[in-house]
């Protein structure tokens, strides 16, 4: 009765975002494709024709609805698919622990087996930029090029970035777990140890739930999964406890691309998923703004043909503040790659 009481106070908030919402956002609130890969199945949702094939991956704790408002823009010209990691939406869990190279060869596998023929740009956004930049090493010959939106560049930052990243994901896991230990007790989602104002759905998943980008139909079946699916928890703990580790793969496997295009679009508004950032004219900030941008900027040496945009105008989240950015983007790396 609490779960159905909370998603009755979510659907009146959410009533006030549907005229924003992406047309026919609601296909994300069911599975679409079930694909069978290494020990699990992955949801896809895949649209348009074309080659080469675009694939998107979603920053840690998204999934496929994060790019309800730019899949259908690419599929306008090209085969387009995003899907759920192991354990998130309504994909299956997954082994574990879930590493980057099991993420990378989950998907590799799963698209062959889907029928999307080879070669992907693959695109990644904040941390889902991991996943991506994996997927181009090990399956090079696979990828036409790759577009990275306010990626997570950690593993380019100095040690300094690097270990204030490693505390607070230290802090992040252990909250994340006690919102886990509650689903699996079916009780009420906890408030957030740091915001202690809002619950586990409101800090941890997208941009917190209701998503103003989401129609009513949407945010309720999202929210039913939050509540619900302890795969979820567990496959997002995994995730960000391998993280550290993740990091010191792509740092040995720092190996030019060649001549394939590169985008990485840089916003200036790093983990900021609404404008204004509160603490937007803070130096420290700023500062902290400036270096990242730096260690994404790092990324433009692995390919002849890199360039990085500036999106100034945008959250974290470019595909929802400026997603004609993204799709520019895309469209010149396919573009090139052809």
């Amino acid at each position: 009765m609490k779960i159905f009481a909370a998603v009755s106070i979510y659907l009146v908030m959410a009533m006030q975002s549907v005229a924003s919402a992406a047309p026919g956002d609601e296909i994300y609130a069911r599975p679409g494709q079930l694909v069978a890969t290494e020990g699990t199945r992955l949801n896809f949702y895949c649209m348009g024709t074309g080659s080469p094939a675009v694939v998107f991956e979603s920053t840690f704790g998204d999934w496929s609805p994060a790019w309800s408002v730019v899949l259908p823009k690419v599929a306008a010209w090209t085969r387009a698919c995003v899907y759920d990691h192991a354990g998130a939406g309504f994909s299956d869990p997954g082994p574990m622990p879930r590493t980057n190279t099991r993420i990378a060869s989950e998907l590799h596998q799963a698209l062959h087996h889907a029928g999307v023929r080879g070669p992907y740009i693959v695109v990644g956004n904040a941390s889902g930029g991991d996943p991506a930049r994996t997927f181009a090493q090990m399956y090079m010959a696979d990828t036409a090029g790759l577009v990275l939106v306010e990626f997570d560049a950690s593993d380019l930052e100095p040690k300094a970035m690097q270990d204030e990243d490693h505390a607070g994901n230290a802090r992040g896991i252990a909250a994340l777990r006690r919102c886990r230990d509650a689903v699996v007790a079916g009780g009420p989602l906890p408030s957030s140890s740091s915001h202690p104002d809002r619950t586990c759905a409101q800090v941890f998943f997208f941009r917190g739930l209701p998503e103003p980008e989401f129609s009513p139909e949407l945010n309720a079946a999202l929210l039913r999964i939050v509540q619900s699916k302890v795969a979820l928890y567990d496959a997002a703990l995994s995730e960000w406890e391998e993280m550290s580790r993740t990091e010191a793969w792509l740092q040995r496997h720092l190996r030019s691309l060649g001549s394939r295009p590169i985008r990485v679009l840089t916003t200036g508004n790093h983990a900021v998923h609404f404008l204004p950032a509160k603490d937007a004219n803070d130096p420290k900030h700023l500062e902290y703004e400036r270096q990242v941008g730096l260690a994404q900027a790092r990324l433009l040496a692995l390919s002849s043909n890199a360039r990085q945009i500036f999106v100034r105008n945008s959250s974290e989240y470019v595909q929802f503040d400026a997603p004609d950015a993204v799709v520019d983007a895309i469209h010149e790396v396919y573009a090139q790659s052809k």
